[in-house]
């Protein structure tokens, strides 16, 4: 399984004193001969390809490389079946009667939004090579059927552009695709007959939108709401905190400096949440919010493999775009009944 050339770069950076095969992988008992960055460049390459465990003993190296296992496709097909049943369950019950064609419009408009974003990141990592699974959807049988998806990434990130691509393209491609919802369903007509609903806060994006395709009514369709989502869902995801898409693309964008931003930003969502607690609508979503990026903003984020080539600057201006549309997707009170 290993090949000649990783063996011998094993054996320049370390002596070998033992050396097992094991089931599905090998174990290499080794004393450092390079420097630790060194190092942990080649175990952080390793990682790319294998399953990789290190131990460290009285100044010796325990280096466990394995096949990695392969991802059970059937896991993902399964919760994408779930969370379309779930996403259709809830959406048949924004009409005055369960109805069960709105639900699966809801459903078709919700996936496409979430699972575009989802593929962007997937894309954008199979284009560095980068071990990237599927998205994982988690079916959820209320507010909106869903909490979303995730998708499993091991290895290493290879550099700060990888970073910056992998980081932005979920956004990016979410919005494109949440503009296009919420364009197709403020054309759908939807009508409550007085049935109570939840009132929602209009992003700017979403007002031009309206606008832009005359939209003059006072209830939304449920293929519109989708679309709100998404944008929300954007505005959280693009924070410029921890390991949160915004915290990728700043990291790419700035360097260990993103650090600063990622740990300032908790405290301001949990003032903006009092202070609106105070003087406008309350409404405790900024201040769970910021509580929960608090522990986001804790943990260092990893560092790439080259993290000293910066992103060139056509990169860069896209994060400036990605980071002023996400501010486009914000509403101060998002929800209230």
């Amino acid at each position: 399984m290993i090949d000649e050339a990783e063996f011998n770069k094993i054996n320049t950076l370390f002596y070998i004193y033992r050396f097992e095969k094991i089931r599905n992988g090998y174990l290499f008992y080794l004393i450092p001969l390079a420097d630790v960055e060194s190092i942990k460049r080649f175990i952080a390459e390793l990682s790319q390809k294998y399953d990789v465990k290190v131990g460290y003993d009285g100044g010796k190296y325990i280096l466990e490389l394995k096949k990695p296992k392969r991802d059970n496709l059937w896991v993902n097909f399964l919760l994408l079946i779930a969370t379309i049943f779930t996403t259709t369950y809830v959406g048949s019950l924004f009409y005055p009667q369960p109805n069960l064609f709105g639900g699966l419009m809801f459903s078709t408009a919700i996936m496409s939004v979430l699972g575009s974003h989802e593929m962007g990141h997937y894309f954008a990592a199979r284009r560095w090579k980068m071990k990237t699974s599927l998205p994982y959807f988690i079916p959820f049988p209320t507010i909106i059927g869903t909490m979303g998806a995730v998708i499993k990434h091991r290895g290493v990130i290879p550099n700060r552009k990888a970073l910056f691509d992998v980081g932005v393209a979920g956004p990016i491609a979410g919005i494109f695709v949440s503009i296009l919802v919420v364009a197709i369903g403020l054309k759908i007509p939807y009508d409550l007959s007085g049935e109570p609903g939840i009132y929602i806060g209009a992003p700017l994006l979403f007002d031009v939108i309206v606008k832009l395709v005359g939209f003059e009514g006072e209830v939304i369709h449920p293929v519109a709401f989708a679309g709100w989502v998404g944008f929300f869902v954007t505005f959280l995801n693009m924070l410029p905190v921890g390991q949160l898409d915004g915290g990728h693309v700043a990291r790419a964008m700035f360097g260990k400096k993103a650090e600063i931003i990622s740990k300032s930003v908790p405290p301001l969502l949990i003032v903006l949440g009092l202070y609106l607690s105070v003087y406008s609508i309350p409404t405790g979503v900024w201040i769970i919010w910021g509580l929960i990026t608090f522990f986001f903003a804790l943990n260092p984020h990893p560092e790439p493999l080259d993290d000293i080539t910066p992103i060139d600057k056509r990169r860069f201006l896209l994060g400036i775009v990605a980071f002023s549309l996400a501010i486009l997707c914000f509403t101060p009170v998002p929800f209230y009944y």
